[in-house]
This record gives C-alpha cells, sequence and structure tokens, in this order.
C-alpha cells in the first residue's frame, strides 16, 4: 500500500512574536515567503522559511506559528511548553487514504476528515498519544476540496 510521495513538509515551531523569531532564521539562510497568512479555524499566523530547492519536489520548510490569541491551540501550547517545536508535517499523495489506513490499523486521528490548511492544503492532524508524543501533521500533495 502506497500513499505517497510522502515527503517532510514543514517543521512548526510556535512563537510569541513572528518578528522576534523571525531574524534567527534568515541569518540560518533560509528563504523567508512572501507573506504571512492567518487561519483563522486555528487561530494562527504563520510565516515559512524554506530551505534550498530540492529539485523535483518543494523545499523543506519551518513554519513559525503565531497565536491569535490565548486560547487557542498555540496559545495553549505556549503556556504550557513556552516556545519550541510544536508539530512535523508530511506532504503525501492521498491523504484521505492515508487516514483511512491509519484509523484501519487503530492509530487515533485529531482530524478523520482534512480540513483546510495553511497555503490552501487540506491538512489533518494525527493524536500524539498515536506517535509517541509527537504530534504530526499530514498535508496533501493537492489543493483540492
Amino acid at each position: 500500500m502506497t500513499f505517497g510521495p510522502i515527503t517532510l513538509d514543514q517543521i512548526g515551531v510556535a512563537a510569541p512574536l513572528l518578528d522576534t523569531a523571525a531574524p534567527f532564521w534568515t541569518l540560518l539562510g533560509l528563504v523567508q515567503g512572501d507573506h504571512d497568512e492567518r487561519v483563522e479555524d486555528q487561530g494562527v499566523v504563520t510565516r515559512f522559511f524554506a530551505t534550498d530547492d530540492q529539485g523535483s519536489r518543494p523545499p523543506a520548510r519551518i513554519e513559525l506559528l503565531e497565536p491569535t490569541g490565548p486560547d487557542t491551540p498555540i496559545g495553549r501550547f505556549l503556556e504550557r511548553h513556552g516556545p519550541g517545536v510544536q508539530q512535523v508535517c508530511f506532504r503525501v499523495g492521498d491523504l484521505d487514504g492515508l487516514i483511512r489506513h491509519l484509523m484501519e490499523n487503530g492509530v487515533r486521528m485529531i482530524d478523520e476528515t482534512p480540513r483546510q490548511g495553511a497555503g490552501g492544503l487540506r491538512i489533518a492532524f494525527v493524536h500524539p498519544k498515536s506517535t509517541g508524543g509527537v504530534l504530526v501533521e499530514l498535508a496533501s500533495t493537492d489543493h483540492g476540496a
């Protein structure tokens, strides 16, 4: 069974303020995206930083995540853990098929049906209790509805 291609898309880093967290990533040499994006239903503003071009696939990225308020997933994460890695995201070719496959094999999903994420991608989160404590985001390679 294949649900690929499956590639590392981004690592999400929670930060109280994008402008305070951003300088390190540009100093490191990553390329900042053209604009920030507000994702209302997730209560977050995102800013992406890309690594070098990987040729046939999009480059891996760092996604800075600033909460829009304290009672949002990122706001609560910052309250409990402080700034740092919040999730790891994989881009997958067959998001719906992979979700079904994971659930059929006892994996607990936060999202049993994909929802809209940053950049217009369809996304779904795997519950950390099924991954050894890591919040895993799965993103579709397409922008379909």
